[in-house]
């Protein structure tokens, strides 16, 4: 498996690349991808993850995370428009994670696991679009952090709920 990560930001709450990569194959290993399976993790500030979140979702302002599956460029050839390991891209904006981790009383870095493993389902065909697939991609999220000795990141809003 290959986590190529790329820093676009000088935040310092951004975990290491080992601990992003060992999220990212936590994901991996549980939804079976092959070893041979690629993944981009950009870490970004506000004003780049923003222009992205205008141009491809067109809301305005900076969010969390983003994820990019691949898509075969059009034109290519049947045969060759598989390329079975490229997953996507997951960019994630460094302050906002951080933010977000203060407000909801979060550790960094349980938050971060978080966000590397949502946009990580995100390239693997998971969405939250309804309450059925909401349901079972939070599921699954607790399961993955759990593994990773990570608390449930939707605790709170569980127990309001109730």
């Amino acid at each position: 498996m290959i986590v190529d990560i790329q820093v676009a930001s000088d935040n310092p709450t951004i975990p290491h690349d080992e601990e992003i990569a060992s999220w990212v194959n936590c994901v991996l290993h549980d939804q079976h991808k092959p070893d041979a399976s690629e993944i981009s993790i950009r870490i970004v500030d506000e004003a780049e993850i923003a222009e992205l979140n205008a141009s491809y979702r067109n809301k305005t302002g900076p969010t969390n995370v983003l994820s990019f599956p691949f898509e075969a460029p059009p034109g290519l050839p049947a045969e060759d428009a598989t390329l079975p390991g490229l997953l996507g891209d997951v960019i994630i904006c460094a302050p906002v994670v951080a933010r977000e981790a203060l407000e909801q009383d979060k550790t960094n870095k349980s938050h971060w696991a978080h966000m590397v493993v949502h946009g990580t389902l995100h390239l693997l065909g998971y969405d939250h679009q309804t309450d059925q697939q909401a349901g079972e991609m939070e599921s699954l999220e607790q399961q993955l952090l759990s593994r990773l000795d990570f608390p449930n990141p939707y605790q709170e809003q569980q127990e309001h709920a109730r």
